[in-house]
């Protein structure tokens, strides 16, 4: 029986594929403490995590490395995700880390980056998708807790900025189990009986548990539904939530979000000031124009005027009577030069010259002598008359 033997190389390359192809492995969380961390000077992260079973040695490259928001140290619980394989060289599998976060919020950020990824890839955040805010709103609608500084500070903002907007509150739960249910519904009652021309969803800041039901897929998409115009206003400058995304604008504060929803009153009256002034400005110069131009005219007397068209219809007059001399001298010519040219064609003028025309009787020109016999009588036409002839 033949023994089949096989390399280091060769094992580790194997289990290597067999790693790489495993799609639970591929791409995983796993959860566990750090320790032996060390960072390189070439900028990657080695690191071992544990738990109280056992542990797993990992690495991080700069490039994954240089996303961190965080400087991870011993001790440390964090979420790491990445795929697993093996380091040929060493002969051991580890943990290739391509995101890592702290642990605590882990779960809430792994569903918040799930449905994102989901809602992303079905168009939900295509600016193709976002509807212009109006400049000039009659009513604003406001989705959020019916007390507490957020519904303060909008009301507010928009009445100190823009009195002639009216305000129209749907008190919604915004935290809590129930609180996306809620969200959602009012801004579908809004939609469903048309009664704003901008909303506000939102509330102030807090953590990412009280901020959850703006991560939710049923606020989400009540806000991709919505007809009118969402200003996404939850209180929470440095993170994006999902409604963030799906809304039409986004707005760091309620406060700011009221600001972007109303135009400012002085700033308008300072526009209208502004408008007056140059229309008033433009105007004056019209006018000034407009009397230099005239003070530069210069009145002529009107029987100057008739003096002059009375002169250039003397002038057109004698043009005419010279166009018609020159033209009636050139149809004489014309007429005399046809006159001697039929002259010269004429039987008559043939016959001043001494030649006679025979005729019958009846006016037929008599052509050759033979009809000439003896007794016969014609007549012979000649320049002057005609003479009755007789041929003996």
């Amino acid at each position: 029986m033949e023994i089949k033997v096989a390399t280091v190389s060769q094992i580790n390359g194997y289990i290597k594929k067999l790693l790489d192809h495993n799609q639970i492995l591929n791409q995983i969380w796993i959860k566990g403490e750090i320790s032996n961390f060390k960072h390189h000077y070439s900028g990657h992260m080695y690191i071992t995590l544990k738990d109280e079973g056992g542990v797993l040695k990992a690495v991080m490259f700069k490039s994954a490395a240089g996303t961190l928001t965080f400087e991870p140290k011993d001790g440390m619980r964090v979420l790491a995700r990445g795929r697993i394989s093996v380091y040929e060289a060493g002969g051991a599998y580890q943990l290739y880390i391509e995101e890592m976060i702290p642990d605590g919020v882990g779960e809430l950020y792994i569903a918040y980056e799930q449905l994102k990824k989901k809602l992303e890839n079905e168009g939900l955040f295509d600016a193709a998708h976002k509807k212009p805010i109006p400049k000039f709103p009659e009513t604003v609608g406001v989705v959020t807790a019916a007390t507490g500084a957020a519904v303060r500070d909008i009301i507010n903002v928009i009445s100190r900025r823009y009195p002639y907007a009216e305000i129209i509150i749907s008190p919604a739960q915004v935290q809590g189990d129930k609180a996306s249910e809620s969200i959602a519904r009012a801004i579908r009652y809004f939609n469903r009986n048309n009664l704003a021309d901008v909303l506000i969803v939102g509330r102030g800041g807090g953590s990412i548990e009280d901020l959850w039901a703006f991560n939710e897929e049923n606020t989400a998409r009540a806000i991709y539904e919505s007809r009118i115009p969402i200003i996404s206003a939850v209180g929470h400058e440095t993170d994006f939530t999902i409604a963030d995304w799906v809304a039409d604008l986004r707005a760091p504060t309620p406060s700011a979000a009221a600001e972007i929803a109303v135009p400012s009153q002085i700033e308008l009256k300072s526009q209208i000031a502004g408008f007056q002034t140059r229309l008033y400005s433009a105007m004056a110069k019209g006018i000034e124009l407009k009397r230099m131009r005239l003070s530069r005219a210069v009145m002529r007397d009107p029987r100057e005027r008739f003096g002059d068209e009375q002169q250039r219809i003397d002038h057109l007059t004698k043009r005419l009577e010279q166009s018609y001399r020159i033209s009636e001298m050139n149809c004489k010519k014309r007429l005399s030069q046809l006159c001697a040219k039929l002259d010269t064609l004429s039987p008559l003028s043939v016959m001043a010259r001494g030649y006679a025309i025979p005729m019958e009787e009846d006016g037929t020109v008599i052509k050759s002598a033979r009809s000439l016999v003896s007794g016969k009588e014609f007549s012979l036409r000649l320049y002057d008359g005609e003479r009755e002839c007789v041929v003996k």
